[in-house]
């Protein structure tokens, strides 16, 4: 009997392996090539970067290779839970004020793009950045998430997701070594943010809350910050400000897990 809960349970974490990395693969793959297709496209990057939608090709691939298993990561757990929507949803906006307002007051200058200014209406922009937030989210935070959180805790999970989503950005680590510690901390404290508050969550309420948050995140930095630049002082202001927000967070997550744990 021994022997063979030990074969099952390793076979499942040899099936957990093989799915996330089936899936990093394309995702990693698939964005590079559609990054490459871009400039073909006419698609201006400032309106959507189609990169994004490596990591949804991956989750399609999934749903070809385990069509169930698949469904049920995406299903997320059954009922509808409360979750944290408002306080999500004003993170971005925080994030945005403890980056913008920190780097205006080290420079001298509001570095706020009117967007009246843009080449393409702001409207326009506003969409088509949800459209492509969503397209990376139902990867990380539908799939890959929830994949990872059969086997560790939230915030190991959520760490670990945080990671991979920063060297997914290739693009972002080869603009130097501050630039990408920056990077790496902000992708890492948004993923404990989004993974935290959505655990219980599941379904097209999980993607749009995560592609929500991702939105908010990308239309701040596009009107308030200047990192695109490849200048290392916003994206490191911007990790900063992302590990500020984390803690109330993972704070409040402590509060609900210790009265569970003593009870």
């Amino acid at each position: 009997m021994q022997t063979t809960q030990t074969t099952e349970m390793t076979q499942a974490r040899q099936r957990w392996k093989v799915r996330s990395g089936v899936y990093l693969v394309v995702a990693f793959l698939a964005a590079g090539a559609l990054g490459a297709v871009q400039p073909a496209t006419g698609i201006p990057t400032e309106v959507v970067q189609l990169t994004q939608f490596g990591p949804a090709l991956g989750v399609a691939l999934a749903a070809l290779l385990w069509p169930s298993r698949t469904r049920g990561l995406l299903a997320g757990p059954p009922g509808h839970p409360a979750s944290p929507w408002r306080q999500l949803l004003v993170t971005p906006l925080l994030i945005t004020l403890l980056a913008a307002g920190p780097y205006a007051l080290l420079t001298g200058t509001a570095h706020t793009t009117d967007p009246r200014s843009l080449h393409h209406p702001f409207l326009l922009i506003a969409l088509a950045q949800l459209v492509g937030a969503c397209g990376e989210e139902i990867g990380w935070r539908c799939f890959l998430q929830p994949l990872l959180r059969t086997r560790f805790g939230p915030l190991t999970a959520s760490v670990a997701v945080g990671a991979v989503w920063g060297l997914w950005h290739v693009q972002a680590l080869a603009q130097g070594p501050a630039y990408a510690a920056g990077f790496l901390l902000a992708t890492i404290a948004m993923s404990v943010v989004l993974g935290l508050a959505l655990d219980e969550v599941g379904g097209l309420r999980r993607l749009l809350l995560a592609g929500g948050f991702h939105a908010l995140v990308n239309l701040g930095m596009l009107l308030f910050m200047d990192e695109e630049t490849g200048s290392a002082l916003p994206m490191v202001l911007f990790g900063l400000a992302c590990a500020v927000t984390v803690v109330p967070w993972v704070w409040r997550r402590r509060e609900v897990t210790i009265p569970a744990a003593v009870g």
